[in-house]
């Protein structure tokens, strides 16, 4: 079992003041400390988090998902852990699942929190671009997940692959999946409950991101044939 005093939990955040602080306070309860990226929130996210025992690191403009968990990863591995857990501030995952992931790390080990994607409370919408995401993964890297969007995952930040190579926005955390498995690190899915709060605030834009996951799956696709095939073949 992974030393807790080897692992932090990140969180980015963007304008997710109704939820952000009973997440942190959850993972703080699991007994971790806890590194925050506020990616340019406007609304009032700083005041929901004053007075936490946590780190806060700050963008002065928002950037996207992908450079504030750049941002957190980095800084997680300056302060010197071995690994992070991160979760979504939006309130969808359950703190109490963190001792299940904590206890599937592992060096070269990649732990995914799997939600059941036909839970109720995920919509139509969701559940299509999960498994329409699980299909391109499986043809990119030739490995089955249950659930490759998810935000809930244990790094091992010694082992990951470049973060130079992530994205601005969500397509990141499928971009380091991938690349992750054409390293040869264990992919590990552990499964978790998922809930959608009522004052959940999502930055999910349908058509745009959608847009951006396809435009990414094309191009991982060309360089699954190119590098990432090759090199698994190699070892």
């Amino acid at each position: 079992m992974t030393d807790p005093r080897h692992i932090c939990a990140v969180i980015p955040t963007y304008n997710n003041g109704g939820t952000v602080a009973e997440v942190v306070r959850g993972v703080l309860r699991q007994g971790l400390p806890v590194l925050v990226v506020d990616d340019g929130s406007t609304d009032g996210t700083q005041d929901a988090l004053k007075g936490l025992d946590i780190k806060v690191l700050t963008h002065a403009r928002n950037r996207g998902k992908g450079v504030a968990l750049k941002t957190g990863l980095e800084e997680a591995r300056r302060q010197g852990y071995r690994y992070a857990l991160t979760i979504d501030a939006d309130g969808q995952h359950d703190p109490l699942d963190i001792p299940a992931l904590v206890a599937a790390a592992a060096p070269r080990t990649l732990v995914i929190g799997s939600r059941n994607i036909a839970a109720e409370g995920m919509s139509s919408g969701s559940t299509f671009a999960n498994r329409f995401s699980n299909f391109w993964f499986t043809l990119q890297t030739a490995r089955k997940l249950p659930d490759t969007q998810t935000g809930f995952r244990v790094y091992p930040l010694e082992d990951l692959p470049s973060l130079k190579l992530l994205t601005a926005r969500y397509e990141a955390e499928l971009t380091l999946l991938v690349f992750s498995a054409w390293k040869g690190l264990k992919l590990i899915p552990v499964p978790v409950k998922v809930y959608y709060p009522e004052d959940r605030v999502s930055h999910f834009r349908p058509f745009a991101d959608f847009f951006r996951i396809s435009v990414l799956n094309t191009v991982l696709c060309v360089l699954a044939l190119l590098y990432g095939y090759p090199r698994m073949l190699i070892g």
